[in-house]
């Protein structure tokens, strides 16, 4: 550490120095795309946004680039890290990706968006929104020749569930999406959410380390953990009857004491909020925050990508 700068965050996840230094201790790892032999699973990445380097890998069963076929879904997803690490191409999420595409063939789009601090909220949101645009317009040939735009999917975890959440209340409140395709689902798989109230079962370390992060990812909010962005229950956050799909999966794990109050309280909410989708709630027993990328063969995240699966093939 260099002497002559102060630490104004530390964490197990990054360091932020006072001159704007970043070092992150996680997540740094990438892999490339090109065919998976276990999967049999095709990826490549492709530049969204050449001003701002946003860009995104797609995936595709391999067999389906030449066969004649029905188009297969869209599923846009966003990676976890607390907005904060991780990205599109690390082995974590290049291997979930290529696992989902394959078992529920679908045509994958993992956004790789910009990370705060160096890029504060609303970035990530910002990234997230033209890689999903651009997605449903089919602007490269495996879209245009094999996605179905009128079946488009959303999915994250932990903060990507959270870019889930706001991508979607973004489309309600903006009357869909540019291209008029249809975001028909959305999965939030352990969402990133927090409140300056507590909730059943919410420690209080969670809330600390919340307080502690939320300025870093969004130095310009003025509500704190109140901010809509992180808590989509509290005063003046748009409303739930605006998500702008037709069903949601919340999905959480029995010993995510991280995430799971907040998740529980999200899905009774959205319950309750009049909306006109179908909201289903799955809880993995056993099982902590983001399991399933960690451990892809347990019996839980075999459960949970059935789940997964099932859930782009029902009407």
């Amino acid at each position: 550490m260099d002497p002559s700068t102060k630490l104004v965050f530390d964490s197990p996840l990054l360091r932020v120095h006072d001159d704007g230094r970043v070092e992150r201790f996680y997540g740094t790892e990438t892999t490339p795309g090109g065919f998976d032999a276990a999967t049999r699973v095709a990826s490549k990445d492709v530049l969204v946004d050449g001003a701002t380097g946003v860009f995104v890998r797609l995936y595709i069963p391999d067999h389906l680039l030449t066969a004649e076929h029905k188009k297969l879904p869209i599923l846009v997803y966003f990676h976890g890290g607390g907005l904060v690490v991780n990205s599109a191409v690390s082995p974590m999420y290049h291997r979930y990706l290529n696992s989902v595409a394959s078992k529920a063939a679908v045509l994958a789009v993992s956004v790789n968006y910009r990370l705060a601090p160096e890029h504060p909220l609303p970035a990530a949101y910002d990234d997230s929104w033209a890689a999903l645009s651009w997605a449903a317009s089919g602007a490269d040939p495996w879209l245009s020749d094999h996605g179905d735009t009128k079946r488009v999917f959303l999915a994250g975890d932990s903060g990507g569930a959270n870019i889930v959440h706001n991508i979607a209340i973004m489309a309600g409140s903006r009357h869909g999406l540019p291209s008029r395709a249809f975001v028909e689902g959305a999965i939030l798989l352990h969402p990133m959410f927090s409140g300056k109230e507590t909730v059943d079962g919410e420690s209080r370390e969670t809330r600390e380390m919340m307080k502690k992060l939320w300025p870093l990812i969004c130095p310009q909010s003025t509500a704190g953990l109140d901010d809509p962005w992180l808590n989509p229950m509290a005063d003046g956050a748009p409303s739930l009857r605006n998500l702008a799909c037709r069903k949601l999966l919340v999905c959480s794990a029995e010993r995510d004491h991280y995430a799971r109050p907040r998740a529980t309280a999200y899905y009774q909410a959205v319950k309750q909020s009049g909306w006109r989708g179908s909201v289903e709630w799955l809880e993995s027993a056993g099982e902590e925050h983001v399991f399933f990328l960690h451990k892809p063969e347990c019996d839980e995240s075999l459960a949970l990508m059935d789940r997964v699966v099932a859930f782009f093939s029902e009407d």
